[in-house]
């Protein structure tokens, strides 16, 4: 009789001879299982897992963290949010497993975590410090609308990061853009044209079906906001996917003609980038250049919100404070104009 066990997690590794071998835990980051799948031992290991698992006490922060990895809100995230949020839950587990939920409503909370967030930051930097604080703000925001915690003492905690991405900015046709379509891979060409001509993440484009193109618009629900957003296809993008040969469902696909694994495509894009010599720009940065170069031809800030599915706001901000700063064209322009309006001296 064939049993089902529940919650078991394998990763495949290469050996040091070449070969490949599957390793098996009972659970994320639980103990790891003896034996093959359908073995007595691999049984008896499973059991004695599951029998050892500590069951938290309740009324304490490490329920809730629990709770929310088992929620609907947490698997609906994207796999690549999902990898990068465990890291950090299991840091709040370490400072925080006990924190009573009843200490939530106490005013001085949400200094004791501000001090936390503090001193994360001068071990791990402000961004990561930010991003736990935000991965915590998150679980006891889901908690509050669940009805298991009567506040939240994270809500509107601000960032202790301003980084600024003013100078990431893809280059034009005389750059950055015309080396990594010289230099690049042929099958890593039309990520760029879509992340150019769309402004969408990467994980919305490299899941972007052949049924979402009909010729003249990409539509498309985006993976991380739910934003519906309906794209003109320009000419030169329209070129590249009407030339593009049809290998899968997907319209991306890596040089075996499958579909990109989010890993797969960052690590082949950082490598055909390096060997383009494009430097200091990645792939995200795409959509803000997106942005940029829609607000250097004259788009509003609200055409630029349909095409790329920012807010309105978004969309101010990335103009205001990261992606044109300053830009030379921009002023450029801006005499240009004044020297239309202004009389030649008689």
């Amino acid at each position: 009789m064939r049993v089902r066990l529940k919650g078991i997690n394998s990763r495949r590794k290469r050996l040091a001879n070449g070969s490949f071998k599957t390793y098996w835990w009972a659970w994320k980051g639980g103990p790891p299982l003896r034996g093959e799948p359908g073995s007595p031992e691999f049984h008896a290991s499973y059991n004695e897992a599951i029998n050892a698992k500590i069951i938290p006490p309740k009324g304490v922060l490490l329920t809730l963290l629990l709770q929310y990895q088992d929620s609907d809100d947490f698997r609906a995230l994207a796999s690549s949010t999902r990898r990068s949020y465990i890291p950090l839950i299991k840091r709040v587990e370490k400072d925080f497993g006990d924190f009573p939920l009843s200490a939530l409503t106490d005013r001085r909370s949400r200094g004791v975590f501000m001090a936390w967030r503090d001193q994360l930051a001068l071990s791990a930097g402000r961004r990561q410090a930010d991003y736990a604080w935000t991965v915590l703000a998150r679980v006891l925001s889901w908690s509050m609308n669940r009805g298991l915690t009567a506040a939240n003492p994270c809500e509107r905690g601000g960032r202790l990061y301003r980084g600024s991405r003013a100078d990431k900015i893809w280059t034009a046709e005389d750059e950055d853009e015309a080396a990594f379509l010289e230099r690049a891979p042929a099958h890593l060409h039309l990520p760029l044209m879509l992340a150019l001509w769309t402004g969408q993440r990467q994980g919305d484009l490299l899941r972007l079906p052949w049924s979402a193109y009909d010729g003249t618009h990409i539509k498309l629900r985006q993976g991380k906001t739910g934003a519906r957003v309906v794209i003109k296809v320009g000419t030169p993008l329209k070129l590249a996917l009407d030339a593009a040969v049809k290998r899968s469902t997907i319209i991306l696909t890596n040089s075996d003609n499958k579909p990109w694994t989010s890993d797969g495509f960052r690590a082949s894009w950082g490598k055909a980038c390096k060997a383009a010599g494009v430097v200091g720009v990645t792939f995200n940065d795409l959509r803000g250049t997106a942005v940029t170069r829609l607000a250097l031809v004259g788009a509003t800030e609200a055409e630029i919100a349909t095409v790329t599915g920012h807010s309105l706001r978004g969309v101010r901000a990335i103009l205001d404070t990261h992606y044109l700063s300053r830009d030379p064209k921009l002023g450029d322009s801006a005499i240009t104009k004044l020297e239309r309006g202004t009389k030649a001296p008689d």
